[in-house]
């Protein structure tokens, strides 16, 4: 076929539907692979970008998105920014605030200037062009960043930080990108003054309609019957949506600012579909990432890439290996981070989408505008995106690993939310453990929340709920909800997938399906030591007639010094479901019960039951227990 012919076929199939059709799906595609290899999307949406682009197979075109392109890569941007404000902690980020506050405004400053510096020297750009590039990198992102931490499990104040930093970075260093381009477009003393004062404005007047518009959201999702049930969600992205383009065109680029302080004041806030909507929202945000990379990595040309050379490589390196740790020298000066924290947050600072919308968008306008450097400016941005997200994004965790800064497997994850669970989670979490839940029913989630014990609302037996859980980061499981093949199956894709190093699962004692022997198989324990009625426990807890108690074993009067010190007694036929050990206290460490027998010291949590507590009481008496306290629990019910 002639060359001409080729190209003609090629822009006849390649349309604008063609082109978003292609990219979501290709995105996905990519997203679930990297999952599978276990290594940043980013570095394979990127590779999928650049083959399907018209340097490779010519099946993404984005030029013929047209003006289309800057209002797709808007939509997606205020989807990505409002999640990524969704699940940043006040409370962690109070914490941590010092360090952040220096992070987005004076690191801003250094990242500006060491890049502007390193790409004036290496490259050869005169000053308007390097201050621009330097403005265009001085975000992270939530896109980035938030893929990294879910596989290297860190320490918890080392894992606020770069959050914090990852989402608040992203609004500040997009306005101060736009300003700095419309100074470049018009430059004179009196732009560069008005300048400054946009800024501000934007990033004041932002914050001021983010907090206005994530507290209304709020309000109109809070109530029952205000949004009809299965309307929260598109609810919610209609009004972020609103919130983005309303903020840009009473100031550009305010929108960013204006969905991430929503986002934050959505997620900080509870309401009945918090979870849903923070579920649904991270769906979104993997399609639009994935379209998104997809479509702009093809919107740059190899040549391009090429004509950087090593003088492109080397301003890199100079961004990763030089301005980034002399911003966090400055920044974490009289912080109470390790010197190993420190080196870690040197060298971790990848770069994602915001940077590459707004390198795009530059481009666009140098062009209009006439100015030279547009195509190059996009392309060095992007080199950054390549390099940091491979080379940062394939060695944290190696890197994490040398400087030990990796969070220790510590805490528990709960499959159900029930009067039961909620309880054995009370346990757990007063003995000192971390404890997280999983529930699908928003009236359990509901009940979890008002206890003070943190929730994942849906289904437990996804992937990305159980990300959101952490699983991988835990030192166990236990599966307690009334269905038995949805205990056993979760602590098995919990060990075999996330590799959880322990788990338990609650059997029934009657008309179950789930053998001791299929446990056993599956590497998990039998939680509470042995076969319960759960539905009685259940029901217990829930009409207010069980204590929960704190026993200390003692051994028994009659032992002889030396001899094994476990409890070798059985409560009485009578009394057996009158007591429940559900939490076990040995060497500081507190841990749900199995099978195995107490030790001398042993502190064990009983839910006893009100009406045989004085029966139950002399018994554990008898067989060397002694209580550790009052009663921890008692409701109303049993009281009177």
């Amino acid at each position: 076929m002639e060359p001409h012919a080729a190209e003609a076929a090629q822009h006849a199939t390649a349309g604008p539907a063609l082109t978003v059709a292609v990219a979501l799906a290709a995105g996905l595609v990519a997203t679930a692979l990297a999952r599978h290899a276990r290594i940043p999307a980013i570095v394979l949406l990127l590779a999928v970008g650049a083959a399907l682009g018209p340097d490779g197979l010519g099946i993404v075109q984005p030029s013929k998105l047209g003006a289309a392109l800057p209002t797709l890569v808007g939509f997606a941007v205020a989807v990505i920014l409002f999640e990524g404000g969704m699940n940043l902690s006040l409370k962690r980020i109070r914490r941590e605030s010092l360090v952040i506050r220096r992070l987005i405004t004076v690191g801003a400053l250094v990242t500006v200037a060491g890049a502007a510096g390193a790409a004036r020297v290496l490259m050869g750009w005169d000053a308007r062009m390097a201050l621009l590039f330097g403005t265009l990198v001085v975000v992270t992102g939530p896109t980035v960043i938030g893929p990294l931490l879910r596989r290297v499990r860190l320490r918890k104040g080392l894992q606020t930080v770069l959050e914090g930093e990852g989402v608040l970075i992203d609004p500040i260093g997009a306005i101060v990108a736009v300003v700095a381009l419309d100074v470049a477009l018009r430059p004179s003393i009196p732009s560069i003054a008005n300048a400054l004062v946009e800024v501000v404005t934007s990033l004041g007047g932002g914050a001021a309609i983010g907090f206005a518009g994530g507290w209304l959201i709020t309000l109109v999702l809070r109530p029952r019957r205000l949004i009809p049930e299965g309307l929260e969600n598109v609810f919610a992205l209609s009004m972020v949506l609103l919130l983005f383009h309303a903020g840009n065109s009473i100031a550009p680029e305010s929108g960013i600012a204006i969905v991430t302080v929503a986002g934050f004041v959505v997620g900080n806030t509870r309401h009945r579909s918090l979870r849903d909507l923070m579920e649904f929202k991270e769906q979104l945000t993997v399609l639009m990432i994935g379209m998104l990379f997809v479509i702009l990595a093809a919107d740059v040309r190899f040549a391009e890439l090429q004509a950087l050379g090593w003088a492109g490589i080397g301003t890199v390196l100079a961004l990763m290996l030089v301005v980034r740790p002399i911003n966090i020298l400055v920044c974490a000066q009289g912080s109470e981070l390790t010197w190993r924290e420190r080196a870690f947050l040197g060298w971790i600072a990848p770069r994602g989408i915001v940077a590459a919308a707004v390198a795009s968008f530059f481009a666009l306008e140098l062009d209009a505008a006439g100015i030279p450097g547009g195509s190059e400016l996009r392309a060095m941005v992007f080199l950054v995106i390549a390099m940091t997200v491979t080379v940062q994004g394939l060695t944290g965790g190696i890197v994490a690993r040398a400087l030990g800064v990796r969070r220790d497997t510590a805490g528990y994850a709960i499959l159900g939310a029930g009067p039961l669970a909620r309880t054995v989670g009370r346990a757990l979490r007063d003995g000192g453990e971390d404890v997280i839940l999983m529930d699908s029913n928003p009236d359990a989630v509901h009940a979890a929340q008002s206890d003070g014990l943190r929730v994942v609302f849906g289904n437990a037996l996804e992937e990305s709920t159980m990300q959101r859980a952490g699983l991988s980061g835990l030192a166990g499981c236990l599966a307690l909800t009334p269905n038995e093949e949805i205990n056993l199956l979760f602590a098995k894709t919990a060990r075999e997938d996330f590799r959880v190093p322990h788990s338990w699962v609650a059997l029934h004692s009657r008309d179950g399906h789930v053998t001791v022997d299929m446990v056993n198989g599956a590497n998990a324990s039998i939680l509470f030591g042995e076969q319960k009625d759960l539905t009685l426990w259940d029901s217990c807890m829930r009409r207010g007639f069980g204590t929960v108690e704190r026993w200390v074993f003692r051994g028994r009067d009659s032992e002889a010094e030396g001899e094994d010190e476990s409890a070798d007694g059985v409560p009485p036929e009578e009394l057996t479901s009158a007591l429940l050990p559900i939490t076990r206290k040995r060497g500081g460490r507190c841990s749900p019960t199995s099978a195995r027998p107490p030790r001398k010291g042993d502190e064990v949590t009983f839910i006893i039951f009100q009406p045989k507590r004085d029966a139950a009481a002399a018994w554990l008496e008898q067989a060397g227990w002694r209580p550790a306290a009052a009663p921890l629990e008692k409701s109303a019910a049993a009281a009177g």
